[in-house]
């Protein structure tokens, strides 16, 4: 607490000037940007719960404005591995006396992470891998996940309905990912279904478990040496066609999250590399997870209306899987993914076009839109993490020219065409069913209007509160006129008391009603575009 309410207070101060009530401020990116480095300082501060809770966050827009996803992007889960002899004790504890189950053992670790650390060893004359649980995670991360519990009902006061559902969301998958992170028995069955579904792949190569060294504290695997696979150097070194890598990876991701229903989900450079075949290297599967049949289906739909650029088709896909609010202002949201696809193929982007929609936002949409259900949350990191990889590798990447070649030759466009089909049929068949019985309805009706029998009910929808704002300038202007005159009541009496509690409620109702007439502010963003934000800080960096 000591250390986040200082941020927190500015936070509120942002929605209210004097925290408890005036007007919002306007914040610069330059402030958010200083704020969010203040986070991430924080968050390594404060250990490795919130190391991994920062990553997390870094791939949640539903939660955080860009800037901050930009600087705790930055945020990789490298720290100092703990004391070999603490780490020894864990080893021992779950597999017996080192010297005795392993051929040779390397006490430097090769790598250290938050919740683990890996060294590199010999069995049966084989290079092995060991990842080791680090020494008295489980009670510290025990404890941190219970003032993370305790945090999300007082952080819901500050924002809207829509953040609100995304904190519970992502509190209930945090606690799910990194205590599911910490079970290796659980990772080593989720590297071996992933394996199993690329055995007939030459292109992809995952690690092989060995049982008879692992446990729920270690995980023992086959050594696998790559090259770090945004090393972008070595790889041309290597002779590596960059571009085929990147279209072999973004593929192999849409693989496991489509077809097989079981996917990687920390697909970070550190997690990622190239042997010297130039095939694929998966390391680290402790964040896992699986997609059910019916997100599965959706992200199809999702896929395939991208690739036909059909705009309607992807709202109606994210509204039917959760992730957009159906009131949404589907016109201006077409608009904003007719950018995101453009920017998505690589096109330059007019920057007034830009600020055109931003304003157009400002108008029509006071709350947030998008949200992010749990069964989601891992997906998206997986495509935005992968993406950022693969534009990396090529910068003219084309994430949709890319899913557009996959989904035909996996055949899910022609399958999703002809659900159109038979969709638009069974549309057709109802639509003749319902004119046949259209003609005794409307005779029906008719009948009832020349007997006077007809009535009609109204519901007004008032989703903007225009009526209740109306309401409440109606009552503040009579409370005003109220106290005008009993003001002039008291002072015509000479009644000094009513004259000046009146007064104060003139004050009040005036203050109120002023308030009533302020125009709401919307969103203040400056709008940020993946590829058109790369191209204009390469050239500073080379200034540099």
């Amino acid at each position: 607490m000591r250390r986040f309410l200082p941020l927190l207070l500015a936070y509120a101060r942002d929605r209210h000037r004097f925290v408890l009530f005036g007007r919002s401020r306007t914040v610069s990116r330059a402030v958010h940007r200083e704020r969010a480095e203040r986070l991430l300082s924080i968050l390594f501060a404060l250990g490795p719960t919130f190391v991994k809770l920062g990553q997390l966050l870094s791939s949640r827009p539903d939660v955080l404005p860009p800037t901050y996803l930009e600087v705790l992007s930055a945020l990789q889960d490298d720290v100092p591995p703990a004391d070999w002899d603490d780490a020894r004790t864990v080893l021992e504890d779950e597999l017996g006396p080192v010297d005795e189950r392993f051929d040779d053992f390397d006490r430097e670790a090769i790598s250290g992470a938050s919740l683990g650390q890996v060294y590199r060893a010999s069995l049966d004359e084989e290079d092995v891998a060991v990842k080791v649980r680090r020494p008295g995670v489980e009670s510290l991360v025990a404890a941190d996940l219970r003032v993370i519990h305790w945090t999300v009902p007082l952080l819901r006061r500050f924002v809207d309905d829509a953040r609100a559902y995304s904190l519970d969301t992502l509190a209930d998958e945090f606690d799910r990912t990194i205590r599911q992170e910490m079970d290796y028995e659980r990772e080593a069955r989720m590297l071996e279904a992933v394996a199993a579904n690329f055995t007939d792949d030459a292109g992809v190569v995952h690690p092989d478990v060995i049982e008879s060294h692992s446990g729920k504290s270690v995980l023992t695997m086959e050594y696998v040496e790559g090259t770090k696979i945004t090393d972008v150097e070595t790889l041309d070194a290597m002779d590596v066609d960059r571009a085929a890598l990147a279209e072999r990876l973004q593929e192999a991701y849409m693989q496991m999250v489509i077809e097989d229903g079981v996917f990687h989900a920390d697909p970070h450079p550190g997690n990622l590399a190239v042997d010297d075949e130039g095939r694929i290297v998966f390391y680290d599967f402790g964040m896992s997870g699986r997609v059910d049949p019916y997100i599965q289906d959706k992200i199809v739909d999702f896929y395939v209306a991208i690739a036909r650029r059909d705009t309607d088709a992807v709202l109606d896909a994210l509204i039917e899987v959760g992730t957009l609010r159906p009131d949404a202002d589907r016109a201006v949201m077409a608009e904003v993914l007719e950018l995101a696809i453009e920017d998505a193929t690589g096109a330059e982007i007019e920057q007034r076009r830009v600020q055109r929609i931003v304003d157009q936002i400002e108008d029509s949409i006071y709350e947030f839109p998008f949200r992010l259900p749990r069964n989601l949350a891992l997906v998206l990191r997986v495509a935005t993490v992968v993406e950022g990889v693969c534009v990396t590798l090529d910068p003219e990447f084309d994430f949709i020219e890319t899913a557009t070649h996959f989904l035909t030759e996996r055949g899910y466009r022609e399958e999703t065409a002809r659900a159109y089909v038979e969709d638009a049929g069974n549309q057709l068949r109802q639509s003749v069913i319902s004119a046949a019985r259209i003609p005794p309805k409307a005779e029906r009706a008719l009948d009832r209007v020349e007997r006077d029998d007809l009535f009609v009910r109204a519901g007004i929808e008032d989703p903007d509160d225009v009526l209740d704002q109306l309401a409440r300038r109606i009552t503040y202007g009579l409370v005003l006129a109220a106290g005008i005159v009993t003001a002039g009541l008291g002072i015509a009496l000479d009644a000094t008391a009513v004259a000046l509690t009146a007064g104060a409620l003139i004050v009040v109702a005036t203050i109120a009603l002023r308030r009533s007439f302020r125009t709401r502010e919307g969103i203040s963003a400056r709008p940020q575009f993946t590829r058109q934000r790369l191209r204009q800080r390469e050239p500073e960096q080379d200034e540099e």
